[in-house]
């Protein structure tokens, strides 16, 4: 089978392309900077540059395609315009449809997120569930817009689509905001965390497992949740402290100081640079929410089976161990 991917350079994109390319299919990729794809290219996937925000560049690498995978968008916390994020959210996904609804393709996957169901407030929630705002975040908020303006109004017009929902992704390589609050633990740079939010917890070659699902099973028309375990953010730090032998954070922030924390934020931001995951909008989106959803039916109909917490954050420390290991390496090299 040939398949087409957006977001090949990405976090789970490039895991799906090897994974896909070892498992004996070609792969097309629609790429910004064919450098990045080096190794990609390299295991034999066909590179083609273009940008998903350019209707025109996204056709020549879907020809002939047996399905496609559209896994780009852009994820970012504090943003001071959100318009990037609109176009690429919104209109590149809805670019990449229209494409695939004009070369006439046969199936394709679209990577959402259970972001669209904003704070669940406690409550393990599934497909059937619809959110309807407000937004925790400007990402939030474009993902839904994708989601159910663009990708749920294409399939009602016919388009062959199914729709996976991954929720907080981790593991070796990423660069999110999980991956930037381990860090700062694993430096000892982390001295609070927030008492009630909690996520469910998803590791991306589960992920990439369940996109490779929902092309060969999943049913067209069909939405399903790749989740995993749900843990608070307290219980996962406690998890990552057992597995380093570290002593956990010690102050355990409530919503009410969390919102307190993100105002004080905001007011900063305009005035110094706030990294990512401590901007406002990173800090009111932690204030005591549940991001959370159960993958029952994707386990049901598909056959996905996440690993556990622990089993999952054993190799995200080790990598990012060594990244920070790296970093002060080179640090130390530009002495």
């Amino acid at each position: 089978m040939r398949y087409f991917l957006t977001g090949a350079t990405g976090f789970i994109g490039r895991r799906l392309a090897v994974r896909l390319l070892e498992n004996g299919h070609d792969v097309s990729a629609l790429v910004r900077k064919p450098h990045e794809a080096r190794d990609l290219k390299a295991l034999g996937a066909d590179i083609f540059q273009g940008d998903i925000t350019d209707r025109n560049s996204i056709a020549p690498g879907m020809q002939g395609a047996d399905g496609i995978f559209h896994i780009a968008a852009k994820y970012q916390f504090g943003l001071r315009s959100h318009g990037k994020m609109e176009s690429v959210n919104v209109g590149g996904t809805r670019n990449v449809l229209q494409t695939m609804r004009e070369l006439r393709i046969s199936k394709g996957v679209y990577t959402s997120s259970i972001i669209v169901n904003s704070d669940t407030k406690g409550t393990l929630v599934d497909e059937t569930y619809q959110h309807d705002g407000p937004h925790l975040s400007e990402y939030a908020r474009t993902k839904w817009e994708a989601h159910y303006r663009v990708a749920k109004s294409m399939i009602f017009e016919g388009l062959p689509l199914v729709i996976v929902l991954p929720a907080s992704v981790y593991g070796p390589g990423d660069t999110s905001s999980i991956a930037l609050m381990f860090k700062d633990f694993l430096r000892r740079r982390l001295p609070m965390i927030p008492s009630k939010a909690a996520l469910s917890w998803v590791h991306v070659d589960d992920v990439v497992s369940g996109h490779v699902l929902a092309m060969e099973k999943g049913t067209v028309g069909e939405s399903y949740i790749l989740s995993g375990p749900t843990h608070t953010l307290v219980e996962a730090l406690d998890e990552a402290a057992r597995i380093t032998r570290r002593r956990p954070p010690p102050i355990h922030l409530g919503p009410a100081m969390m919102r307190l924390a993100a105002k004080f934020s905001g007011v900063l931001e305009p005035v110094i640079n706030i990294p990512s995951h401590y901007s406002a909008e990173a800090l009111a989106s932690s204030a005591g929410t549940t991001i959370i959803a159960s993958f029952e039916k994707a386990q049901a109909e598909l056959g996905f089976e996440p690993r556990d917490l622990r089993q999952g954050l054993k190799g995200t420390l080790t990598d990012l161990a060594s990244r920070i290991s790296d970093e002060r390496e080179t640090k130390h090299r530009r002495r």
